[in-house]
């Protein structure tokens, strides 16, 4: 079954010759699409679109594909929208849409429906205490909402006009376009809904700008959000992508700043400060570096220059661990300052892939919950399910340079992390033996399990083998067996065992502890935008 596939727009403001213009350059370049969704102001806002906008709806003009709208205001938005409610067609519960003419349909109030088997939550207008009002929403379509969010079921995707308040508010807001802020056409109501609905991508409008947020997770999500806000259609800017900096460029990158790295390079409108940085990782306040001052109450980042390395770092570690929730501290949670960005080669809905710190081999990748939880065995059935889409697509990865792969976790972890090792063909006959022996000189003993055609089975096994237990370990060959060990808490047991095995067994000794094989942050950077090349046809993300 082929997956369906959608295009989004901003606030159409009734350009829609200059749309469908858009919309079929992209459909000859990258399609065929299914459906086109929009956000924002649907209707014109000059009476010199009225004659274009109206020829489409009388039938002069065709829709070429099948277009969703929520922003139902506008100039002859009341007029139109009058007469459609009244149409015989469109009486009683409609949540799919409205239709209005061939292929254009009004998404009112609030609802959900499927989309070619995509699941399409909306709320559609602006806020207002008079729901009779075209236009508007009421109390009534968020708390409508709010019941279909308490359905089973994850949402897919989430339009709403105005955007989510705070959605800005975060480290890197400076990478959002010029002059963005969170005090206009955002609504802390919306905010509210996104974080009770958990959908997948949030799309909205109103704000006249391109801003896509990172990905984040909600609480008790077991997959990511990403929050798109969109620009208008004929925006003189042209954002099809975020618009970065001013325009002199004066303004720091952040991204560069934090980690050295910045992907969008020449096309960063923003300055790449080498000083900046330096400072940056002294513990400087990046407000402070970017603006000369910094305004929050506080903050646990140094307000000089002068400063003695590390002092301000050691002290944000500290107050990180002592106030943070885990995902604040934490090494691996994606929402965490300590998380090392340029490791990151795939980002799916629950699961993420990186490099990992101080490969064993070239390629040694880990593959990580997004959710914060000890270990990948007791992850739900959605994220383990993408964890098989990963250990398969990366199975398929190897294959095609001709080698075998072995997967392999250790507990206890602060967050549970998969270690993806590839070896060549040629030493997969051995790896069994080898672990076999390695655990009798500790006098301990696996239990195996064998593969059987269905990943879902041996999975449940090696939970119910490991169900209760605090510590283990387990490894699963290349031929699929798997050897699981529990581990006594007051047991004495390496925490690099797998890796010490495999370095033996790869007579790379030397490599058994990561520190010896640490690499510097401009490697690792290439490193992982070379292995994201090779890896894309494989990457299940994509």
């Amino acid at each position: 079954m082929v997956a369906p596939r959608f295009l989004f727009c901003g606030d159409v403001l009734g350009r829609l010759n200059q749309l469908f213009k858009r919309v079929a350059a992209v459909n000859k370049s990258a399609g065929p699409f299914d459906a086109l969704l929009c956000v924002g102001q649907f209707f014109p806002d000059s009476p010199e679109l009225q004659g274009e906008f109206l020829d489409y709806l009388e039938g002069g003009s065709s829709f070429p594909l099948p277009t969703y709208f929520i922003g139902d205001y506008g100039l002859g938005a009341a007029k139109v929208l009058s007469a459609v409610s009244r149409d015989p067609s469109n009486l009683g519960f409609k949540t799919d849409g409205l239709r209005i003419c061939e292929n254009l349909f009004w998404l009112k109030g609030s609802g959900k429906f499927f989309l070619h088997g995509v699941s399409v939550m909306y709320l559609s207008g602006k806020h207002s205490s008079d729901s009779q009002i075209i236009g508007t929403y009421s109390e009534d379509d968020v708390d409508a909402l709010r019941a279909l969010a308490d359905e089973h079921g994850v949402i897919d995707i989430f339009l709403t006009n105005e955007w989510p308040s705070g959605v800005t508010a975060r480290a890197d807001v400076s990478n959002g376009p010029p002059g963005l802020t969170d005090s206009s056409s955002t609504n802390p109501k919306i905010a509210q809904l996104a974080a009770e609905i958990k959908p997948r991508y949030h799309f909205a409008g109103a704000k006249g700008v391109f801003y896509a947020r990172d990905p984040y997770i909600n609480e008790g999500a077991v997959h990511v959000t990403r929050f798109l806000g969109l620009a208008p259609v004929g925006n003189k800017d042209k954002q099809k992508r975020q618009q970065q900096g001013g325009p002199d460029g004066e303004r720091l990158c952040f991204k560069f700043t934090s980690t050295g790295s910045c992907q969008r390079e020449g096309k960063c409108n923003f300055r790449h400060d080498s000083d900046a940085r330096d400072h940056f990782r002294k513990g400087c306040c990046f407000d402070f570096l970017n603006k000369g001052k910094c305004e929050k109450s506080e903050c646990s980042f140094s307000h000089s220059l002068e400063e003695e390395d590390g002092e301000y770092s050691r002290k944000r570690q500290r107050l990180s661990s002592r106030d943070a929730p885990h995902g604040r501290s934490c090494w691996f949670c994606l929402s965490s300052p300590n998380i090392e960005t340029h490791l990151v080669v795939s980002i799916g809905e629950s699961c993420y892939c990186a490099l990992a710190k101080g490969q064993l081999v070239e390629d040694h990748v880990l593959v990580i919950p997004v959710e914060h939880c000890p270990n990948v065995v007791s992850l739900t059935q959605e994220a383990a399910k993408e964890l098989q889409r990963y250990k398969s697509a990366l199975r398929n990865y190897f294959k095609k340079q001709g080698k075998a792969v072995v997967y392999y976790e250790y507990l206890p972890s602060s967050h549970g992390n998969l270690q993806v090792i590839p070896i060549p063909k040629h030493k997969a006959a051995d790896v069994c033996g080898r672990f076999l022996s390695a655990a009798k000189k500790f006098g301990v003993e696996f239990e195996v399990i064998n593969p059987s055609s269905d990943d879902d089975v041996d999975v449940r096994k090696l939970s119910e083998s490991l169900s209760g237990k605090s510590n283990f370990f387990y490894v699963e060959l290349p031929e699929g067996t798997i050897l699981s060990l529990a581990v006594g808490e007051k047991e004495k047991f390496p925490v690099q065992f797998g890796r010490e095995v495999l370095a033996d067994l790869l007579n790379i000794k030397e490599r058994a502890d990561w520190r010896n094989s640490k690499l510097s942050k401009e490697d690792e950077t290439k490193i992982a935008e070379d292995f994201k090349k090779r890896f894309e046809e494989f990457d299940p993300s994509k």
